[in-house]
């Protein structure tokens, strides 16, 4: 449980920093991106 938390606030914080860094269409690739890791290592891990 405190890994999927973890995972959590780490996709959050590297969010936080494409979206400051990245513009355009390579924002929206690296958000997406880092929402599929995060949910493989969430979803994939647990099951």
């Amino acid at each position: 449980m405190e890994f999927s938390i973890v995972t959590v606030i780490v996709a959050l914080i590297v969010v936080a920093i494409a979206w400051k860094v990245l513009s355009g269409l390579f924002k929206t690739l690296a958000l997406l991106a880092i929402l599929a890791v995060a949910a493989f290592v969430v979803f994939g891990v647990m099951a």
